[in-house]
């Protein structure tokens, strides 16, 4: 467990970092180095008594739930894929938001291939959302799962459809591809160590009222 004199945060470089910024600044919390210029993977904060760590969007769960971080705000997507064991999440603090959505190829009958209830083969770094997905609908499917380039694989015939993270869907169109569903909306939510919560109590819970404050109380998740 991290130390019991400060409290860690652990944030993945980008969206979720720059957009974290504004609600660590309702808190009183000042970041002193920018990660795109600091090679520091640890970054100290105007408050000496809680620190900042860099971590991969992915790991950021792990890192809360075994201690290496008392709290952190990672995406619905990334908390649906590693599981919520050990996790409190008290605030959706919507931020960061998207949606998955499966892609196509523009020339691809997805209308008819899910109403035949063909085999289709997905390509997807969110297995766990894509199979309760196409379950659900009565769809078979065969999962790929690939990390990254997932536009590629209708491209290339590794697959008929991809799932995966759709913001503007301006990479989906430059491609050649299509939304054709909407699975679930994402947000970002703040995670906290359960210990944590317990042997540090009123330092984070007053970060957590902070949080909600500046992303209104009707975030708070139930």
């Amino acid at each position: 467990m991290s130390s019991t004199a400060a409290i860690t945060l652990a944030l993945s470089k980008g969206r979720i970092f720059d957009e974290t910024l504004p609600l660590l600044r309702a808190a009183g919390i000042e970041v002193l180095e920018d990660p795109e210029t600091s090679r520091k993977l640890i970054l100290a904060t105007s408050q000496p008594d809680v620190r900042v760590v860099l971590v991969r969007a992915t790991d950021v769960p792990t890192y809360v739930q075994y201690g290496g971080a008392d709290l952190g705000v990672t995406g619905l997507d990334t908390l649906i894929e590693h599981g919520s064991q050990g996790l409190y999440q008290p605030l959706d603090l919507a931020i960061a938001r998207c949606r998955v959505s499966v892609a196509v190829r523009q020339d691809f009958d997805y209308a008819s291939a899910v109403r035949q209830g063909s085999r289709l083969r997905v390509a997807t770094k969110y297995v766990s959302i894509a199979r309760e997905f196409f379950a659900a609908k009565g769809v078979h499917v065969d999962l790929i799962k690939l990390y990254g380039s997932m536009e590629l694989a209708p491209l290339t015939g590794l697959a008929d459809a991809i799932v995966d993270l759709v913001s503007t869907g301006s990479t989906l169109r430059a491609n050649q591809l299509v939304e054709v569903e909407r699975i679930m909306d994402i947000s970002s939510r703040l995670v906290v160590n359960q210990a944590s919560l317990k042997l540090k109590r009123v330092p984070i819970r007053r970060l957590i009222d902070a949080f909600a404050g500046a992303t209104g109380s009707g975030n708070r998740a139930p």
